[in-house]
């Protein structure tokens, strides 16, 4: 953490951003927990009304969440499993926190006024309550990559009829954000994503034959969701960090890379006509792009460590291995080929994953049920890309379906 702040009155030019009204959609996950840190640390400096909260929801993490709600009192507060709506209840009685629960309660959350919305919720259940939110024109925070990879133009499209604005969360795509000179676009060459290539960055595709859901979800740098510490081990997160960068800031596929970083310090490098690279460092903590994304365009102080580039000792760059992490190879075909085939390649990866986490198909496996689905829709369609969100449910929930029977024919070969 960093040394402590003096205690400090809300400088006049923070004074909008530190008033913004802020939701957060999925507060228990990772990234919802890290947005409450960065919020906590600015009340600690700024007193105990910056960033008043609207609304925070989770799927079923009722401990959690009447816990959060009980400190931090948003207006509402939203399990997504409608079962367990009076269990929260229970746990609020007395707090003036209005308790809501189910799917369109968690989109009700997303269409509530406030200025900024931290989209944390994992995968395709995010779709629905963050299209709300950029229909609406608030400042969303993304930190679910799926809602650009899957429904990439319908977002785009959404944001810009409403003037809303997105910011990305992620660490590789706030760090291009900030690198970025918009004004001068047609001098940008290349941007580079740094990947810190996951637990199994050296491992044999051998030995990667017999890794176990406990061993994927150990990340060697970072603390995530189970989910994107899998996607992170073989690659795919990188490569559908790709595909979100190619939407976000209009650049073509040619001028997208991706470069192994082992130490997480380097986020992004940009390289520009003038044989300029500009890079991007920080330590490995996603409260620092989260603390970035809420004082938009201001910046606002984080709880993360600071990063003194003299204890680094060396920082090292590798090409990425598309033969032994075959996924990255996929999510790369698909930014070429684009149509409706991000959106089927996430479908798969989420089952393909899944299926993973439960101990039904092994970890190579993954490669090969998305694979087998992108092949099965090559045929079945005719890759226009999904114009509404309605159009990126059905192709999303057929390609789901897919995926779960070549993960039944996995496993069942395999018995």
């Amino acid at each position: 953490m960093r040394n402590a702040l003096p205690p400090a009155h809300p400088a006049i030019h923070l004074a909008p951003v530190l008033g913004r009204r802020v939701t957060i959609l999925g507060s228990t996950g990772s990234i919802g927990t890290a947005t409450l840190d960065v919020i906590r640390f600015s009340r600690a400096h700024y007193g105990p009304h910056a960033f008043p909260l609207q609304a925070l929801t989770a799927q079923k993490n009722v401990a959690l969440l009447a816990a959060q709600a009980r400190e931090l009192r948003p207006k509402v507060a939203v399990i997504g499993d409608a079962s367990r709506k009076r269990e929260l209840a229970d746990e609020l009685t007395g707090t003036g926190v209005e308790v809501l629960a189910g799917a369109e309660a968690v989109i009700e959350a997303a269409q509530r006024p406030s200025e900024m919305v931290v989209s944390a919720i994992v995968g395709a259940a995010g779709l629905a309550p963050t299209l709300e939110a950029a229909k609406r024109g608030a400042i969303v925070a993304l930190a679910n990559k799926e809602c650009v990879v899957a429904a990439g133009e319908v977002f785009r499209r959404a944001a810009a009829d409403s003037r809303g604005v997105l910011i990305p969360v992620d660490s590789e795509h706030s760090a291009a954000f900030q690198l970025l000179d918009f004004a001068q676009s047609q001098a940008i060459e290349k941007i580079t994503l740094t990947a810190s290539g996951g637990p199994f960055r050296t491992w044999s595709a051998e030995r990667m034959a017999a890794v176990t859901p406990e061993q994927a979800i150990r990340h060697p740098n970072w603390s995530m969701g189970a989910k994107i510490s899998v996607d992170s081990a073989t690659l795919m997160n990188k490569g559908l960090e790709l595909i979100e960068a190619h939407v976000l800031f209009g650049v073509s596929p040619e001028k997208l890379d991706i470069v192994v970083h082992a130490q997480s310090v380097v986020h992004c490098l940009v390289s520009y006509t003038d044989g300029s690279v500009l890079a991007h460092l920080s330590a490995p903590d996603m409260r620092t792009p989260i603390a970035h994304a809420l004082g938009w365009p201001n910046r606002i102080p984080s709880p993360a460590r600071a990063l003194n580039v003299a204890d680094l000792g060396q920082l090292t760059f590798e090409r990425p291995d598309y033969a032994r992490f075959p996924c990255l190879g996929l999510a790369r075909k698909c930014l070429e080929s684009g149509g409706n085939s991000p959106t089927i390649l996430n479908a798969a990866n989420e089952i393909a994953v899944e299926q993973f986490l439960n101990h039904k198909i092994a970890f190579l496996g993954i490669a090969k049920i998305v694979e087998q689905t992108l092949c099965a829709f090559e045929l079945l369609t005719n890759g226009d890309t999904p114009a509404t969100l309605d159009d990126v449910l059905e192709l999303d929930a057929a390609a789901r379906a897919k995926a779960r029977e070549f993960t039944r024919q996995v496993a069942g070969q395999a018995a």
